[in-house]
């Protein structure tokens, strides 16, 4: 069984009163961050050494046990002997770590194994050494039987400290990880409510930094600044990402209101805006997903979302056509050329997944913006029409005469022979 043994002991330094476990970052505690990184390494029993039970680790605990987990909290470095057997995969996350969930695996899969970093650079920021060159960067992996020396140890002895000493006379081997997860914050020891702060802001761009592969459009870049600014203030008010998919539906409604009533360059601007807070939900549920704060239920609806913004741009830019209606008209002429724009743009933005400008057209606000400006200052359906050619005309451009990257070209799985192959 995989067991992680957590600690809940030490005071946060400016505030002697309260410990760095609960310390807040996006919202939730440092102890339901390393919780949530048990959890996601396999732990089956999650072990916290704490002085007392508090309302919090309850609450912990129905999280933990919801995950598949049981959970104990023991007062001694003694109580642990009983809950770690000799055949144990036992994990320790030292007292007030922060680290990247990728991170801390890539760095504690590798097998039995004490992290450490250069004392130099790591005791000024609050870990512990181990000897002259080494500091212990506060995570471990080491076989259960080595914990069976905690029941010859003094009581009142600090259970990472004791469990440091053992491993480190176990032979557990010591691996050093790289420094730069210290400088970009993907590592961190934190010690009171300043340092957390700080941090919160590193982790929040950290993760919206990895939400995405591919070069973000404006849209996503203006959702992405906007999260960095104001997330930490919305993820400790309690302002989870649904509710902000909630208001991005608002939004989308009260678009196609304005629209109805003939406001409609409000009604496409309220549409562009719909999807930008769409674009932050999404990116916060993202941030709580990658963080294992979360499920990612915010994000599922997402794609249903984007499909309605589309349509509520092609009804509102068909109720804004100035096509005279009349027999030789015939029924639908005044949304074909719309239709044809968003979903033109839905399908470059597929057919040609490695061009910067195809990915543009997948960000809703510029099209909504572009709509905007044609209906107040443009012959509205000449410029629907003129952007519709332009957006077809400089696909089959880049088709026939643009470089397509090996892994996404339409011949990358189907051509036997590539060296024999030749494009005409």
């Amino acid at each position: 069984m995989r067991v992680a043994v957590l600690s809940l002991i030490e005071a946060a330094r400016a505030d002697p009163g309260s410990l760095r476990g609960y310390l807040p970052i996006g919202g939730r505690s440092l102890l339901r961050h390393q919780i949530g990184l048990a959890l996601s390494l396999g732990a089956r029993r999650i072990v916290v050494v704490a002085e007392a039970i508090s309302g919090e680790l309850v609450a912990l605990q129905h999280f933990a046990e919801a995950g598949g987990a049981q959970f104990h909290v023991v007062a001694t470095a003694r109580a642990l002997v009983p809950l770690l057997a000799p055949e144990d995969d036992v994990i320790v996350l030292g007292d007030g770590l922060l680290a990247m969930p990728d991170t801390l695996r890539e760095q504690i899969e590798v097998g039995a194994v004490i992290l450490t970093l250069p004392v130099e650079t790591a005791l000024p920021l609050g870990f512990e050494r181990i000897d002259i060159n080494h500091a212990f960067a506060a995570a471990m992996r080491f076989p259960g039987r080595i914990a069976a020396g905690l029941a010859d140890l003094p009581p009142e002895w600090n259970a990472q400290s004791a469990l440091l000493r053992l491993a480190i006379q176990g032979r557990v081997a010591l691996r050093s990880i790289p420094s730069a997860v210290l400088d970009d914050g993907r590592w961190s020891i934190l010690r009171d409510e300043d340092e957390a702060h700080f941090a919160e802001r590193r982790w929040l761009r950290l993760h919206t930094r990895f939400a995405g592969q591919e070069p973000a459009t404006p849209g996503e870049r203006l959702a992405i600044a906007v999260v960095n600014r104001f997330g930490p203030a919305m993820l400790h008010a309690g302002t989870r990402p649904a509710l902000v998919g909630l208001a991005a539906g608002a939004l989308g409604l009260l678009g196609g209101g304005a629209g109805w009533l003939g406001s409609f360059a409000l009604g496409f601007a309220l549409l562009g805006l719909a999807w930008l807070v769409e674009r932050m939900a999404s990116l916060l549920g993202q941030v709580e997903s990658d963080s294992l704060l979360a499920s990612g239920i915010a994000r599922r609806s997402a794609a249903a979302f984007h499909l309605l913004i589309d349509a509520g741009l092609v009804t509102l830019a068909g109720w804004r056509s100035g096509l005279p209606d009349g027999s030789l008209i015939p029924p639908g002429a005044s949304i074909f050329a719309p239709l044809l724009l968003v979903g033109g743009a839905r399908l470059v933005a597929l057919a040609l997944p490695g061009q910067v400008w195809a990915h543009w057209l997948s960000d809703r606000m510029v099209i909504a913006l572009f709509l905007v400006a044609a209906s107040l200052f443009l012959p509205f359906d000449a410029a629907i029409g003129l952007a519709v050619i332009a957006l077809f005309g400089a696909c089959l451009l880049t088709l026939q005469f643009g470089t397509i990257p090996p892994e996404t070209g339409p011949t990358a799985a189907s051509a036997p022979n590539l060296q024999l192959t030749t494009r005409q």
